[in-house]
């Protein structure tokens, strides 16, 4: 656990040590909901990023699947044209 401290204007600053772990990087934009008289800040992710991600994990494990599997798997059936 780590100690900030607010500034006059607000703003607080997140340790190195926490921004590194989380992957925060300047401009990225964080959500902030109140629960009780807790904070909780967390990343905002793009979701194209996280399922593209997603992804390039699956093809690197050899799980890829061609939208004609996924389709079949879905009882869809595409016509060949």
């Amino acid at each position: 656990m780590s100690t900030v401290k607010i500034d006059g204007k607000g703003r607080l600053t997140v340790p190195a040590s926490e921004r590194v772990a989380l992957g925060i990087k300047p401009g990225d934009v964080l959500f902030v909901e109140r629960r009780g008289r807790q904070l909780i800040y967390v990343k905002a992710e793009n979701p194209f990023d996280v399922l593209a991600d997603d992804a390039i994990e699956e093809y690197r494990r050899g799980e890829t699947r061609s939208l004609r599997k996924i389709a079949e798997l879905r009882g869809i059936t595409i016509d060949a044209e």
